[in-house]
């Protein structure tokens, strides 16, 4: 039986997302990411299929990105708001990990299950780097599911998506507690 860890039950039972907007500069360099990284991709993957991928967007690319989108909204009729928020996301972000769901063909793991596996992968990056001392926050948004954004923007392939963008940066202020789900409500006991 491997030794309990009442640290890690503890970070998780109080793990609290920080709002992408209240993240700042700096950011993790190459260095303070590599084992962020790394615990990323050390999730469940039934068949050894690695079903993802990591872009991580530099300074240069989110402000690349937040232009694409304000384009690619006006080219959708999307409203300023809508656009603006989306826009905001990339360009005031101090770092950002594009955690790619990249299913690969198996006749033995259904698609879905290789598609939670880039699920896992978005809520590892997040808890590493929270555990790591920085803020951060998993988000999608239009752009996130936006076909012509994925390919032109992040040459994407006909197969993969975005499961989440991870920004990750330095806390401004830690937010309030919010109401977390009743557990009793939401859990089902079967004993037969």
């Amino acid at each position: 039986m491997p030794a309990a860890r009442p640290d890690v039950v503890d970070f998780l039972l109080t793990r609290r997302s920080r709002p992408a907007k209240t993240l700042v500069a700096p950011g993790p360099d190459r260095a303070a990411l590599a084992p962020l990284l790394t615990a990323a991709l050390r999730v469940p993957d039934h068949g050894k299929l690695e079903p993802w991928r990591l872009i991580v967007l530099e300074r240069g690319a989110l402000d690349r990105l937040a232009e694409t989108v304000a384009e690619r909204g006006a080219a959708l009729g999307l409203d300023e708001a809508t656009i603006a928020k989306q826009a905001q996301a990339f360009s005031a972000s101090p770092c950002c990990v594009a955690v790619i769901a990249a299913p690969k063909p198996s006749a033995k793991i259904p698609q879905i299950e290789q598609l939670h596996s880039a699920g896992a992968a978005c809520l590892s990056l997040l808890n590493a780097a929270l555990a790591s001392g920085w803020g951060a926050n998993w988000l999608t948004g239009w752009a996130a599911h936006d076909r012509t954004f994925l390919t032109e923007a992040l040459a994407l392939g006909a197969d993969e998506t975005v499961a989440g963008f991870v920004h990750i940066g330095t806390e401004t202020s830690t937010p309030p507690e919010r109401p977390r789900p009743d557990v009793a409500t939401l859990t089902q006991w079967m004993d037969r």
